[in-house]
């Protein structure tokens, strides 16, 4: 099946939070909003096909979970990344946020202090500090617009930590890591006993022939340190169905992690997630073969007209996620006239850069993942606003 992303989709009339909330988020509903990490695409058909199915059904009851759920996923880690995972050492959990902050509360003390390394997305601040510990940073160094490990601080802040939040592939920074980078970060760990989160929610979205490595694969001594969450929620645009699956080193750690959300009355899909995510990883990749390619050359239109036409704007191509990571610092504004700036002058509705990593200066974040005649309205509207300033 060819499937058209060039398709304007109206999701203004399906709750769409991209859209509805953006009164709420920017103060004006009159932004193109390319901010929230979800696509403006219709998913691959056969997940449509089979939620019709679902739906015609008409009784969507408390859902029983299949064993091919989570067999899916196996096959989907095995296919795709070469990773062999025994569905045992596997749970559900709404997503991945949801999974780093059941962990820091579960594995680290009151107080405790949780390792991240900035810029990176906002809830690794906010699921640590809303429990009670303390973010510490390892800020990545930038070198000519790329990023990379401040190993000696990276070390220096792990003797202090009681958990190591990773992101991998990276969010905002679209950074793949090497097995090099994945393996020394993996035994500094190993070395002063932090565990290791791993949030893979992206690791379908690679591309420049870079591939997803993931961390609990790498041996079976760092595999018993890593607790990785998984979904393809981000992969397939299905984030609004709320499904994740976390991988457990053991099946203590995992038995931990089930109680708390049982406590809760947790731990069951909902009825039609169930369905989705197993479409998806059977079915849907034909859809995602064909959604890599046009995303990339979405990243190359985006850095070629900042280049051409809007040089004060420095960006990159990522090698992972749909996110770009604009550099604004040209423009000599603070964060809160370049917030301001965005929306005022340029009507766009881009995440701030500073809540990525609260130290940071001058810069946004921008979801490329619509048509592309979505991006050259956005940059026409971009350009036109710098010449102005």
């Amino acid at each position: 099946m060819k499937y058209d992303f060039d398709q304007i989709v109206d999701r203004s009339k399906n709750l769409s939070a991209k859209y509805d909330e953006r009164e709420k988020k920017f103060g004006t509903g009159d932004v193109i909003p390319l901010w929230i990490a979800d696509m403006d695409f219709r998913t691959a058909q056969p997940i449509i096909d089979a939620l019709k199915r679902r739906a015609e059904e008409g009784i969507w009851g408390y859902t029983a979970r299949p064993a091919s759920y989570f067999e899916a996923i196996r096959d989907w880690q095995k296919r795709r990344n070469g990773w062999e995972i025994d569905v045992s050492r596997m749970s559900f959990c709404l997503g991945v946020v949801q999974t780093l902050s059941a962990m820091v509360q579960l594995y680290t003390p009151q107080g405790g202090n949780v390792l991240i390394q900035t810029p990176v997305y906002g809830e690794f601040y906010d699921m640590t500090e809303f429990a009670g510990r303390n973010v510490i940073e390892n800020q990545l160094v930038e070198r000519d617009g790329r990023w990379t490990v401040d190993w000696e601080d990276f070390e220096d802040k792990l003797r202090a930590a009681d958990l190591f939040l990773l992101c991998s592939p990276h969010n905002p920074l679209g950074i793949v890591w090497t097995e090099e980078e994945l393996r020394r970060m993996m035994e500094l760990c190993l070395k002063y006993r932090v565990l290791v989160v791993s949030d893979e929610i992206h690791s379908d979205l690679v591309f420049h022939g870079k591939r997803h490595i993931p961390t609990a694969s790498l041996s079976a001594e760092i595999a018993a340190n890593v607790v990785t969450g998984i979904s393809g929620t981000k992969t397939f645009n299905l984030a609004g169905l709320q499904a994740s699956a976390v991988v457990f080193p053991d099946r203590h750690t995992k038995e931990v992690f089930d109680r708390f959300w049982m406590n809760m009355d947790i731990h069951r899909n909902n009825a039609f997630s169930v369905t989705a995510m197993e479409a998806a990883f059977r079915e849907g990749e034909e859809w995602l073969d064909q959604l890599l390619p046009y995303l990339s050359d979405n990243f190359d239109f985006v850095v070629d007209y900042c280049e051409k036409r809007i040089p004060k704007i420095r960006t990159f191509a990522p090698d992972a996620t749909y996110l770009m990571w604009l550099d604004c610092r040209a423009l000599g504004l603070s964060n809160e006239q370049l917030h301001d700036f965005m929306i005022q002058k340029a009507g766009l509705g881009l995440n701030d850069g500073c809540a990525f990593g609260r130290q940071l200066s001058g810069f946004m974040r921008l979801n490329a993942a619509c048509p592309r005649s979505v991006l050259e309205r956005a940059m026409r509207q971009l350009e036109a606003a710098v010449s102005g300033l």
